[in-house]
């Protein structure tokens, strides 16, 4: 009996400790999921105070060249609609910013088919892409997510004043007789043969080479 007795007693402290260690768990995973939620929450609010795109043209000439590049124009619109809710509706939006960015590299305009337009779009495509992959992960890190929105929007400015170079160049008018001596040099130099001959040699025509013969004795 007695031993029974302490079996009982044994049996409910143990019940008693696992009890107030299951309480005590339980406490430890609410105070984290509050910290991760309160966490999440932070980083949402950073991102969603740091995102601000400039999706503008920076000045009345680059508002005209926007015009007629399309795929430029999509992206800046791309741009300018900012989520508000989620940190999911962001990252949606990321990937749509991403996708525009990548079009950026079809049909360029030929006024701005360049190598340094191009290479200006490579170098934004590149700060888009990361962009993009930095809000997808898991642990968001918030600030460099911030960071690379005002990188972004440097680029576009970059590639936008380099565009207004281009522009103000093709405004440029062709002195007189500037147009007609390109032309003259270009048809020179198309008119040079791919073979041209040694200084001093002599071409024979056709007419005298039929009738010669190498055998024949050359006349001293």
């Amino acid at each position: 009996m007695k031993k029974w007795m302490k079996n009982k007693i044994t049996y409910f402290l143990f019940l008693l400790v696992l009890l107030a260690s299951c309480k005590e768990d339980n406490q430890k995973r609410i105070a984290e999921n509050a910290k991760d939620t309160q966490k999440k929450e932070l980083i949402f609010a950073n991102i969603k105070k740091g995102w601000d795109f400039y999706d503008e043209p920076i000045n009345e000439a680059t508002e005209e060249s926007v015009k007629i590049w399309s795929d430029l124009r999509a992206f800046m619109q791309e741009l300018g609609q900012k989520p508000k809710k989620t940190i999911g509706a962001f990252q949606q939006k990321a990937a749509a910013i991403s996708k525009k960015a990548m079009a950026l590299n079809n049909n360029i305009p030929e006024l701005f088919n360049k190598p340094q337009i191009k290479s200006r779009v490579s170098v934004l495509i590149t700060k888009v892409r990361l962009f993009d992959m930095y809000i997808h992960l898991d642990n968001i890190p918030d600030k460099k997510v911030v960071q690379l929105v005002g990188e972004i929007n440097k680029e576009l400015a970059t590639l936008q004043r380099q565009m207004d170079i281009l522009t103000e160049k093709s405004k440029i008018p062709v002195e007189e007789g500037e147009d007609e001596m390109r032309k003259m040099l270009l048809d020179s130099a198309r008119a040079i043969p791919n073979n041209p001959m040694m200084p001093n040699q002599t071409v024979i025509p056709a007419s005298t080479r039929a009738i010669i013969n190498p055998n024949d004795a050359r006349v001293e």
